[in-house]
């Protein structure tokens, strides 16, 4: 390859240029690679594909906006190829273009009528913009040419369970362990399916995030009614919280404890085999919050007891990729500082607390949390403060767990447990839920935010 020096000159041709591009972009330096589609596209800027391409490295890289600018390019230069259909597509959608994603998704159906991804896209794209009633037709339509397919069938369980249709959501949910994402442990003991339990030994593992361990953990009390002893393969985070719930009874470490189970089930199967419907949704589980955290929480919290203390966060996992739809940087909680008596303390632990310190938002509002050691330490804090407002996160299952008054900041595609109620959750009845009514516009909710906490305020200090 010739010199990394990007310059047209350095290639015998402009096709020599473009496959350099190429071969970088496959190899994954994409810095490089950005350079060289940058050289080649001011020599070449009618070729859509690979206008595509650049949209599809910087989707990757989770610059959702320009990766949305290149592929209208794209679209602009061929509006009938089905590859830059999807990946234009794709970006509008991380980008929170819904409708434009959706407008494309039809064409493409259009185009290849027979291809079973286009219908789940095209659900998932109806499930973004809260149209859970038209997904789920499209869906039952593309099953019955594709009744095999997983991610129809995944799809169809998130459009059930938006519907508050537990039974036959959890019942399609099973599918996720054929789809692309996720795989079954290695377990050699069979997979519960609903079998009589009574006398049995079984293994439940986590799944997904904390976040659904902390919802699904009000199920091991109703399991362990089934007269089976419950063992626990409890992440470590989560070990001092969990320590007293009803229906564990030890948690599981070591092959040992696997191998001597008669079955496994994942947490998120629980709500099927115990046939819960939206009207019997149980409480959530008790968590345990040991005193070393609790004097800790204390401390943390004494300067400022004169003051109404609210938890905030900004952001889940950075590695969540979906994450950057339902968080939102620090800064905008900025926007409540000049609420007189009013002190937020961040529950943030994570790789974005350094950019919170090195702003200076951190001597506006306390950091409370980077210095956490588990969920047990960030539930004492929660119990001090008088609000914890959130975008969706484990934290909002903790004080919702907890019985806190927990805000629930949603972007326009909420997760399946919120709805299909407006403003609240069966699943956690101290929780108020605080919607995007424009997809990513979230100054909106922090101008109501502001309205409601300087109400709060005044109303407990007078």
């Amino acid at each position: 390859m010739p010199s990394t020096k990007t310059d047209i000159q350095n290639f015998n041709t402009l096709n020599d240029l473009a496959n350099a591009a190429l071969e970088t972009h496959q190899k994954g330096d994409l810095d490089e690679a950005i350079k060289l589609y940058r050289v080649y596209l001011s020599r070449n800027p009618t070729d859509a594909m690979f206008w595509s391409n650049l949209g599809a490295l910087f989707r990757s890289r989770k610059n959702y906006d320009l990766a949305a600018v290149c592929q209208q390019r794209a679209l602009h230069l061929k509006p009938d190829s089905p590859s830059v259909i999807n990946n234009a597509a794709n970006a509008f959608y991380d980008a929170g273009l819904g409708e434009k994603a959706l407008d494309l998704r039809r064409q493409a159906l259009k185009i290849e009528p027979g291809k079973a991804e286009n219908y789940a896209t095209l659900a998932k794209y109806l499930r973004g913009l809260g149209r859970h009633s038209e997904a789920e037709a499209e869906l039952h339509k593309a099953l019955r040419v594709h009744p095999e397919d997983a991610e129809l069938h995944i799809q169809l369980a998130f459009a059930q369970l938006c519907l508050g249709n537990y039974p036959e959501g959890f019942k399609n949910f099973h599918w996720r362990w054929q789809g692309d994402e996720i795989s079954p442990p290695d377990f050699a003991i069979p997979q519960w399916q609903g079998e009589d339990l009574q006398g049995k030994t079984i293994l439940v593992t986590p799944e997904q995030g904390f976040g659904d361990t902390i919802l699904m953990a009000r199920f091991f009390a109703p399991l362990k009614a089934l007269g089976c002893t419950v063992k626990f393969a409890c992440k470590p985070p989560l070990r001092r919280l969990f320590a007293n719930i009803p229906g564990i009874d030890q948690f599981a470490e070591g092959r040992d404890a696997i191998d001597s189970s008669d079955y496994w089930t994942p947490m998120m199967d629980l709500p099927r085999y115990l046939g819960i419907t939206l009207n019997t949704v149980p409480p959530p589980a008790p968590l345990t919050i040991p005193q070393d955290s609790v004097d800790r929480a204390h401390y943390i919290m004494a300067p400022f007891n004169k003051m109404f203390k609210l938890g905030i966060l900004w952001s889940g996992s950075v590695t969540y990729r979906a994450n950057h739809k339902r968080s939102f940087g620090h800064q905008q909680f900025l926007k409540l500082a000049d609420i007189k008596g009013l002190q937020m303390i961040s529950l943030y632990k994570g790789p974005l607390t350094e950019a919170f310190h090195a702003d200076g938002t951190s001597c506006v509002i306390l950091d409370g949390a980077s210095q956490d050691r588990d969920f047990a330490d960030s539930a004492a804090l929660i119990k001090e403060l008088d609000l914890v407002v959130t975008m969706d996160s484990a934290i909002a299952h903790v004080a919702g767990s907890l019985g806190a008054p927990v805000w629930d900041l949603l972007h326009s595609e909420a997760y399946w447990l919120y709805e299909p109620f407006d403003d609240h959750t069966p699943w956690y009845p101290s929780m108020r839920l605080l919607r995007q009514r424009e997809a990513g516009n979230w100054d909106a909710v922090f101008t109501q935010l502001h309205t409601e906490i300087s109400t709060l305020v005044k109303e407990k200090l007078g």
